[in-house]
């Protein structure tokens, strides 16, 4: 009996060890910028995932995370968040938060082109801007938008959105809470460009059996063919075995012509250091993706052939970009969706946690 437990430990050695190393460990504090006392309660998450805590009486943290990239950010009642790109363990973080200027958003709202009914005028178009026109974003509800701020500009011919506070989303059809702090929404009237920015943080619901199934479902089916899964495709070689295709865009306007590129990990523009993927290319190119059919309501906004059977995005790369193994990428705003990815919205999205299972 002594040696087949020590058969049995040696087996499952390998495995613990194996998942002790596929995480890491960040710990920190929060504290006051001005007087550097602690900051009890503040809010510490990865945004984009479910990963999050709030500090204890010291102001302390600790997360332990798989392995990947992260933005942590910090977030305290009357302060400014606080942003911080994470890809490895860290013990003593210090993360100084700054009190928000009252007295210069007081300023600013005074002279501001605020929307008194904004709410009823624009409250619906916010909501397919922000989650979209899909099924998935019909099952969402937002349940405090009376946060919502809206501003015109006849000038710019132009409409932003704020939230005097974290907006509170519920999506049903995916089964997940989202707490997002909105840094801005806008909809440029003149281009129909509608861009948002924020940091959001998940939890999932819990439901019956069958809504659980449901959503289990829904989120695979979301997660197919989106951008986070094209990265980890990107990043592990796999682009064709997943069902994507990266090609080169030629010319411009919709009727746009694109070659694909013959090797997508080239050395000349795909060099992995130290576990992170750099990809050194620029320009305007093609993700098709052809596992799974377009929503209709894409195939009719972008008045392409009704017998289209494959989903077509397209993204400008500003500059060199870097992959972790979780799929995160940054710097982000480098690289600007069209096409599929920026129809599908938050209504879609899934956390950069999110694992799906195997076929």
């Amino acid at each position: 009996m002594q040696k087949l437990l020590v058969l049995l430990f040696a087996a499952l050695l390998p495995v613990s060890l194996l998942r002790a190393q596929d995480q890491f460990s960040v710990k920190g504090k929060v504290i006051d910028a001005a007087s550097k006392a602690p900051l009890a309660g503040a809010s510490v998450f990865c945004q984009n995932t479910t990963f999050g805590v709030v500090t204890n009486a010291a102001g302390e943290f600790s997360l332990r995370l798989p392995n990947g990239g992260y933005d942590l950010v910090a977030s305290f009642t009357g302060y400014q968040s606080e942003q911080q790109r994470i890809t490895g363990a860290a013990e003593d973080l210090v993360i100084e938060l700054k009190t928000k200027d009252k007295s210069m958003e007081s300023v600013a709202v005074v002279g501001s082109n605020e929307v008194p009914d904004g709410l009823a005028k624009y409250g619906a178009f916010f909501k397919e801007q922000f989650l979209g026109s899909t099924a998935n974003a019909a099952a969402c509800s937002i349940v405090n938008p009376e946060v919502l701020r809206f501003f015109y500009s006849k000038k710019r011919n132009r409409l932003k959105v704020l939230a005097k506070e974290d907006l509170y989303i519920e999506n049903q059809a995916l089964g997940y809470r989202i707490r997002y702090q909105l840094d801005s929404l806008s909809y440029e009237y003149g281009n129909a460009i509608s861009t948002f920015s924020g940091f959001p943080f998940f939890e999932m619901m819990t439901g019956t059996a069958e809504q659980e199934a449901k959503w289990k479902q829904n989120r695979a089916t979301a997660y197919r063919g989106s951008k986070l899964h094209f990265m980890r495709s990107w990043y592990k070689k796999t682009i064709a075995e997943e069902g994507f295709a990266l090609e080169k865009v030629i010319g411009e306007g919709k009727g746009f012509d694109a070659t694909q590129l013959p090797d997508y990990y080239d050395s000349s523009f795909y060099q992995l250091d130290s576990g992170t993927v750099v990809i050194n290319l620029t320009g305007k190119y093609r993700v098709v993706y052809r596992k799974e059919l377009p929503d209709p309501k894409f195939v009719a906004y972008y008045k392409l052939p009704s017998h289209i059977r494959v989903q077509l995005s397209v993204v400008d790369i500003l500059d060199e970009f870097l992959i972790e193994s979780n799929g995160y990428w940054y710097e982000q705003s480098d690289i600007i969706n069209n096409g599929y990815w920026s129809f599908e919205k938050m209504a879609e999205a899934v956390p950069y946690d999110y694992i799906p299972e195997p076929n």
